[in-house]
């Protein structure tokens, strides 16, 4: 006697019945067979209709000479671009105006009483005053409103001058400029 001898005795599971295949199925798989069979053929249908496919060349007949057809009318917004075509009007004589807007009215033109014409001079906006503070070997540290720097002579200061010369009077360091300014340390 064996231990499987006294076991109970089952029964072995029967086989499903096999599905029969259902019309959702069928049309599927057609469906999936024939988009196959398309993607397989395609290219080479393109490839024995190139005309249809290929890229189309513009037809020209090579020649430099301009079509016979009218130009076409430009138009601009602008109204600088715009032409007066009516000769009969008045004609107005608008003083050329400068494009560049600087706040400033130009005296070009105008006479002084001894009948010379003024020349336009436009200072320099604002007064970029600096310090000296401190000078040496040939350079000096001047500070303003933005900052310190470090200039020597030929260097330009804020107030569009350049270093003229590094000078001591009275035991003092001064900074002379191109337009003559003396510079003393506060």
């Amino acid at each position: 006697m064996t231990d499987f001898d006294t076991d109970e005795r089952t029964v072995s599971p029967k086989p499903q019945a096999s599905r029969a295949m259902s019309t959702t199925d069928r049309v599927l798989a057609v469906t999936g067979v024939a988009l196959a069979c398309a993607a397989a053929f395609f290219p080479w249908y393109v490839f024995f209709n190139e005309e249809k496919f290929g890229i189309r060349v513009a037809e020209m007949d090579h020649t430099r000479d301009l079509p016979e057809t009218p130009g076409r009318n430009v138009f601009s917004v602008s109204p600088l671009a715009m032409v007066d075509k009516d000769d009969n009007g008045p004609k107005l004589n608008w003083p050329k105006t400068d494009p560049l807007v600087t706040a400033t009215v130009s005296k070009i033109g105008k006479e002084n009483a001894a009948g010379k014409e003024l020349k336009e001079q436009q200072p320099f906006p604002g007064k970029s005053g600096f310090r000296l503070l401190h000078v040496a070997n040939g350079r000096a540290l001047i500070e303003d409103n933005s900052g310190m720097y470090i200039v020597r002579v030929g260097s330009i200061l804020p107030d569009n001058s350049r270093v003229a010369t590094l000078e001591q009077r009275d035991g003092k360091w001064v900074i002379v400029s191109s337009t003559g300014a003396v510079y003393e340390p506060d």
